[in-house]
């Protein structure tokens, strides 16, 4: 009874409040854009607006874009940990629970002396339905998937997939692909398979594959355009004639998916500056952001025309610990601007690309390359302590070098729990404030779609129920098959012997009205879910029963 109470209770508190603001209060809007700054602290907005201010020469304090918007921060969490990676952050955003590391949209087991919010260990496991998949279910709007790493990472996959591991692509990219989305534009051309290509063009997608002019010259209204093996380039290292901006990938998804008449939910990811971040490398991550700030600007100025957007910009969680200033270096708050970033604006590559480029076994004269890149010469003792490097962890040589050159300081190369910002904006100024939750960020996100998490807990139950609750074993068989490395669902009605085969995590359907007959193939309306550890699918039973009920 105590459990059934604190689950009720927390659904209260999803439905009604965030950040200050009723959710019923909230208007409803046509289209949702929620931009992500993937792995971003404060400290690492504040040292973008710095270094633009710094490059400007200007004799005041220049303004991100996010700026005249920011109205609070977030605090993000794992299911039973204060301090989360992508997948269970994002996941909270996208579903309204917390998850694991490592739980994309998935729910999690419960951890009873751990759990932040009381957790039902009979759904442990499960898909959840996410904000993207409702607006596409509920409305029939238009979603699309802007991002800078390979599209099945933990950020957009947690928005169009289900996964109990994150970095088990074979699973997600399936899904992504078979989940519909309209747009997807962001990195990942060497993981996307023939046959998923094959599927995309066959539901009338353009898919391009490190083509940016043919992108760019696009007319249709549905089209994948992937650059990169897996990530995009970083933006300090990008080559504009291979690879678009963040901010023309926003620009372009916008423009495709304005054309849907009921709306859209765009979510757009710098990717990036987390990756960057991990690598305690401060100029990439400050023109990560900057690239970000970017594609927001672009956001902010189709909402105002459009006057029927709302928008949600925050980061999943801090990286880093990044702080402007460093005990090391005496005196630096007494440090002018030039001091502090004048070496900042110097460089010219990322940390990761200038180590490739200095290899010692394949270099002479590693110094001169520094110098090009970077603007600064590295002393005798510098090259020494390069060549005795390990070659395998030369980037982490390279980032240490770079950041001693500035007054920039780190105490970690992983994630960190502080709360991050939060920016909003909605056409009637109905917007969070304060200190919200991460789970109070999604209640937010389903109001503005006309939504409640009831509602998201309601398609849950149609499109992603356990298929051993569907099927009365009196009338059906069923079994979990594996053939030619492929794993279906295959359930047969005894009496007619009418059968379907569901191949996991795609919403094909493979039917035949009985054991002679020749197969076709449908298509669910939405993706089939296998989860190994309990040995289930999860899926839409509806519109299945009734084919293998038919006389």
């Amino acid at each position: 009874m105590k459990r059934t109470l604190a689950f009720l209770m927390l659904s209260v508190l999803i439905v009604f409040s965030a950040g200050g603001i009723e959710m019923q209060k909230v208007a409803p809007v046509k289209n949702v854009i929620l931009l992500i700054p993937d792995g971003t602290s404060l400290a690492t907005v504040s040292l973008a607006r710095w270094l633009m201010n710094y490059e400007s020469g200007e004799q005041t304090v220049n303004k991100l874009a996010i700026d005249p918007y920011i109205c609070g921060t977030v605090i993000t969490h794992s299911s039973n940990a204060p301090i989360g990676d992508s997948a269970p952050t994002t996941s909270c955003y996208m579903t309204g629970y917390p998850s694991l590391t490592g739980f994309v949209s998935t729910y999690p087991p419960a951890d009873p002396e751990n759990d932040i919010y009381p957790v039902d260990p009979t759904r442990a496991y499960r898909p959840l339905t996410t904000v993207l998949e409702a607006a596409r279910w509920k409305f029939n709007k238009a979603t699309g998937l802007v991002v800078t790493c390979e599209y099945p990472h933990a950020t957009p996959a947690d928005c169009a997939a289900h996964s109990w591991q994150r970095d088990n692509y074979k699973w997600i990219s399936p899904q992504m692909v078979h989940n519909n989305i309209d747009v997807v534009i962001g990195g990942g051309a060497a993981i996307i398979s023939e046959k998923e290509i094959e599927y995309l063009k066959g539901k009338n997608h353009s898919v391009y594959l490190n083509d940016i002019e043919k992108m760019r010259n696009d007319k249709s209204t549905k089209m994948w355009a992937l650059f990169g093996k897996r990530t995009m380039s970083y933006e300090i290292d990008r080559d504009p004639a291979a690879q678009p901006s963040l901010e023309e990938m926003t620009r372009i998804a916008l423009g495709k998916l304005d054309k849907s008449k009921e709306g859209f939910f765009l979510m757009v990811e710098g990717s990036r500056i987390d990756h960057a971040a991990h690598d305690n490398d401060p100029a990439t991550m400050a023109r990560e952001m900057l690239a970000f700030d970017k594609a927001c600007r672009v956001a902010f100025e189709f909402a105002k025309k459009n006057k029927n957007t709302a928008i949600v910009i925050l980061p999943d969680h801090g990286n880093s610990g990044i702080s402007i200033g460093v005990r090391s270096r005496e005196a630096y708050d007494r440090l002018s601007k030039k001091e502090l970033f004048g070496n900042l604006s110097k460089y010219r590559m990322s940390a990761s690309e200038l180590a490739l480029r200095i290899n010692p076994k394949r270099v002479k004269h590693p110094e001169d390359t520094i110098m090009k890149y970077t603007g600064i010469r590295p002393t005798r003792s510098d090259i020494d302590a390069l060549n005795a490097a390990d070659t395998a962890r030369l980037k982490d040589w390279v980032s240490r070098w770079m950041t001693a050159q500035t007054f920039i300081g780190f105490t970690t190369g992983g994630h960190t729990g502080e709360e991050v910002f939060l920016a909003a904006w909605h056409p009637q100024g109905h917007v969070p404030s304060g200190v919200n939750t991460n789970v109070e960020i999604n209640a937010y996100l389903c109001a503005l779609l006309g939504l409640s998490h009831k509602d998201l807990d309601a398609l849950t139950e149609k499109y992603y129920a356990p298929d051993s609750t569907l099927f009365d074993k009196n009338k059906y068989d069923r079994a979990i098959i594996t053939e030619n490395s492929e794993t279906f669902l295959k359930v047969t009605n005894r009496s007619n012997k009418r059968e379907i085969r569901l191949p996991a995590h795609t919403n094909l359907v493979i039917r035949r009205a009985n054991a002679s007959a020749l197969p076709d193939t449908a298509y669910a309306p939405s993706v089939a879910i296998h989860v190994d550890v309990n040995k289930q699918f999860y899926i839409n039973g509806d519109a299945l029963k009734g084919y293998l009920d038919k006389p």
